[in-house]
């Protein structure tokens, strides 16, 4: 593999970037960019009290990305009071996910991060409740394919996407955390019986401290895109290391993980977040997770997956195996996800659409 990027080093020591000259302030944005971490960074120096250290151009492009940063935030706190007040009717609250329960809490994954849309989650029994509520608010159902709509409906741990009609705002409608069809079932109920309200925010509620690390374990080592690889590790980074001050934190950590069947995701996360940014983890609590852990030849070649597919998509990241391990990655993901014959079936249809793409497209 390739010398260490830049990007990682200075998110492992930020000080760092005192030593850069002008090429490696490029190549350190370029990798920021395609890591989708640009904003993150800017915050990040600020945090350490090195941002007056940056050169004016560099400056100039991460006080962009922290503008459009601060705009995210404001849009996200507003669409998460529309869809609050689309759905107060049914009497349950907005429980968040991911990006939107960061940005909402200002815990420090949610400083600079940007995403795409708004994950909830809500009861699976009142799915068409929530559907309906949000249809009538002006957010309309994607995915009009009758495959896709079976897929989700079905098989997924949520509805097709919905998209606002007037401010093409994305919400996730989800009903659990892992699909239907995926071998561990983590009970969705335990997740919002511990969630926790959030101050100045009415019905609105975000996961549990463990809860949301292992949720962010599961969507970024249980899923098969790992485009923004990088930028969910950094958010484990950060929840543990804003999380890992309470030692009854780390305390609950693995026995929630057993009880939803999490413990494997869980390590991975631990494992590849102290490997890549040198994140402080317990002994105690290495040790604990230890049976978690594949076996040695298993491990071995995960590593060497892993290690490659959590870097940024920046030709000075990749050697001559990157595509292979985000492939395979991918592979993996959908098998977790599914069942054998399934995922031959689901695999089957998506290569079969990819080839009648370009055909429709050149009529």
């Amino acid at each position: 593999m390739k010398a260490t990027p830049l990007l990682l080093q200075a998110l492992r020591r930020p000080a760092m970037i005192v030593t850069l000259d002008d090429a490696a302030w490029d190549l350190l944005l370029r990798q920021a960019g395609a890591a989708n971490l640009m904003a993150t960074l800017g915050h990040l120096l600020d945090e350490h009290g090195l941002f007056s250290r940056v050169p004016p151009r560099p400056r100039e492009h991460l006080d962009w990305a922290g503008m459009l940063a601060r705009r995210h935030r404001q849009a996200v706190r507003w669409e998460v009071k529309l869809i609050r007040q689309a759905l107060r009717g049914l009497g349950m609250p907005v429980l968040l996910l991911k990006g939107a329960a960061y940005s909402v809490t200002g815990l420090p994954p949610g400083q600079g991060r940007l995403f795409s849309d708004i994950d909830i989650l809500v009861p699976e029994v009142r799915l068409a409740e929530a559907e309906a509520a949000l249809m009538m608010a002006g957010w309309a159902g994607t995915h009009h394919d009758a495959y896709d709509q079976r897929y989700y409906r079905e098989w997924m741990h949520e509805l097709p996407p919905m998209q606002h009609l007037r401010r093409e705002s994305m919400i996730d409608v989800h009903h659990a955390i892992l699909p239907k069809t995926a071998s561990s079932r983590p009970d969705s109920a335990l997740l919002r019986a511990a969630s926790l309200p959030v101050a100045g925010e009415p019905d609105v509620r975000v996961l549990a401290p463990a809860d949301m690390l292992l949720h962010s374990a599961v969507h970024l080592f249980s899923d098969g895109e790992y485009r923004n690889g990088l930028r969910d590790l950094v958010d484990i980074d950060r929840l543990l290391g804003h999380f890992g001050g309470d030692a009854r934190f780390w305390a609950q950590l693995v026995p929630r993980a057993r009880q939803l069947e999490l413990t494997r995701p869980l390590f991975y996360a631990l494992r590849y977040s102290a490997m890549l940014l040198d994140t402080p983890i317990p002994a105690a609590v290495t040790d604990e997770l230890a049976d978690a852990a594949p076996p040695p030849a298993l491990l071995g070649f995960m590593d060497a997956l892993f290690r490659r597919a959590l870097l940024p998509e920046h030709r000075s990241c990749a050697d001559w195996l990157s595509p292979t391990a985000r492939f395979l990655l991918y592979v993996r993901g959908n098998w977790l996800r599914m069942p054998p014959r399934l995922l031959a079936r689901h695999l089957f249809h998506k290569a079969t659409l990819s080839l009648r793409k370009p055909r429709q497209e050149a009529a």
